[in-house]
């Protein structure tokens, strides 16, 4: 089953980015979901907001 809520691990290995710069994304991507009045976890992303975000579209698994 793919994860649902990805850590800043998750987005370093994705991104090839250093952990400070991912959770400079994993920040400004919760504030886009926060303004749209969704829950958001520090340190953790939608897994599915993150692929629309990065790729465009959400990536079947």
């Amino acid at each position: 089953m793919a994860k649902q809520i990805m850590n800043v691990r998750d987005v370093m290995e994705v991104l090839e980015v250093s952990e400070s710069k991912a959770y400079g994304i994993i920040r400004q991507l919760n504030g886009e979901l926060a303004e749209k009045g969704f829950i958001v976890i520090p340190g953790k992303v939608s897994t599915v907001f993150f692929e629309e975000k990065v790729y465009g579209v959400h990536i079947a698994r």
